[in-house]
């Protein structure tokens, strides 16, 4: 079954996957380059094009989200994916389902924090960097190479993860706690990671020591928690006018 480590870009996923593929997928704890691909991405072009998909034909990826999720899913164990789409439920489409999710950590950052780094990344202006994060936008759209991934606005991405809240599949993950309170953190992710899959939570402490030593230059260059007072009082106005309500709810405000 699959947990999804979700979020919207710029948000801290690749520390988390740093520190569990060091976790679950080597013998000692140990982070190398490498078994970061032991957690793959999803849509991934791949996986499409092994079940004889059109990636071309956007409609048919949609159309093919739960058969290639049913390709690779083990029903007896768990399995890591990285996503950052939008969870959509709809009648014409859907993201998954109960038969293929075990459940979800949502790893959320900061929007205004988010802003210079796509701003760096993408070399765009900071107004520009604002309206991508307040507009339904896709990723991949224009790539030979990835799949169209439904990114939607900052706002709906988080708002649409939540739903899982309701069944107890669901773990907030504050990109600022993973950073500042890694230990602590990570330690709550494998409580969770144990919950779901009903059994009795039990630490390998040389692992997890392990597992955050080697990790701590990943966690310096992913360390981007770059003071929001840089990005200009227009923008950051604009941001928190538009983004009140889940930035209260964050604890942001």
């Amino acid at each position: 079954m699959i947990i999804w480590l979700a979020s919207y870009p710029k948000s801290g996923n690749t520390f988390l996957r740093s520190l569990l593929s060091s976790y679950f997928f080597t013998n000692d704890g140990i982070f190398n380059f490498e078994v970061l691909n032991t957690i793959k991405q999803f849509p991934h072009y791949s996986l499409f094009k092994k079940i004889g998909v059109n990636l071309n034909n956007e409609k048919e990826v949609l159309e093919n989200y739960i058969k290639a999720q049913e390709l690779f899913n083990k029903k007896d164990s768990i399995m890591f994916l990285k996503t950052h789409s939008c969870f959509v439920n709809t009648n014409k489409f859907k993201f998954t389902d109960r038969h293929n999710t075990l459940g979800v950590i949502y790893i959320v950052r900061d929007p205004r924090n988010i802003i210079p780094s796509h701003s760096q990344d993408f070399k765009i202006t900071e107004d520009q960097s604002l309206k991508f994060l307040l507009s339904e936008t896709f990723l991949g759209k224009e790539s030979d190479s990835h799949c169209t991934t439904y990114l939607g606005s900052w706002k709906s991405h988080y708002n649409s993860w939540k739903v899982f809240r309701r069944f107890n599949k669901y773990l907030l993950v504050r990109y600022e706690d993973l950073i500042n309170e890694t230990d602590k953190t990570f330690l709550n992710i494998l409580k969770f990671i144990a919950y779901l899959g009903r059994v009795n939570f039990t630490l390998d402490e040389k692992k997890f020591e392990n597992s955050l030593k080697s990790t701590e230059i990943k966690k310096m260059s992913n360390n981007e928690l770059k003071k929001f007072d840089k990005i200009n009082t227009k923008t950051r106005d604009s941001l928190e006018k538009e983004l009140e309500s889940e930035l209260k709810e964050l604890n942001y405000l």
